[in-house]
């Protein structure tokens, strides 16, 4: 004789649960979300052309230029640094803070080649500004087009 089983008319969508959790865990795992996002903090910058230099501003707020160290290794400047942690009150409560603290480093692959020995980093109310000059080979210049005969 043949027992009766309750049916669950459910189960079947707990197992396709667990399957799309694991898959959607896997994903973020593999994707490389930008550090902000994942741990620490990332400085946001601006980087711009002239017509000789390339520009970069980084925001760094509550560092000093001690705390930034600065690279240039073929065509990748590097931006890297530490945040430290400001001076807690004993008295006070955070419920909610915005201000990271940790390591950085930010990358820029630059589009251009630039003069190394005369690139100029400047840091002033928390933005750094880092002025560097384009190679004349790397530099724009316009070509005549003369008519076919």
């Amino acid at each position: 004789m043949m027992d009766l089983i309750p049916k669950k008319p459910f189960s079947e969508l707990s197992t396709v649960r667990n399957e799309m959790d694991r898959l959607w865990n896997r994903f973020l795992d593999d994707w490389p979300l930008p550090t902000a996002f994942t741990r620490g903090w990332a400085p946001m910058a601006d980087i711009s052309e002239t017509k000789d230099k390339l520009i970069v501003k980084a925001e760094l707020p509550g560092l000093e230029p001690e705390d930034i160290k600065l690279s240039l290794s073929g065509n990748l400047l590097t931006i890297e640094g530490e945040k430290k942690k400001e001076k807690e009150e004993k008295d006070e409560h955070h419920y909610y803070m915005e201000r990271y603290s940790g390591s950085f480093q930010r990358s820029f692959r630059l589009p251009v080649e630039v003069q190394e020995n005369k690139i100029d980093a400047k840091f002033d109310k928390g933005v750094l500004t880092i002025t560097m000059p384009k190679t004349t080979k790397s530099q724009k210049k316009e070509i005549k087009i003369a008519k076919a005969k």
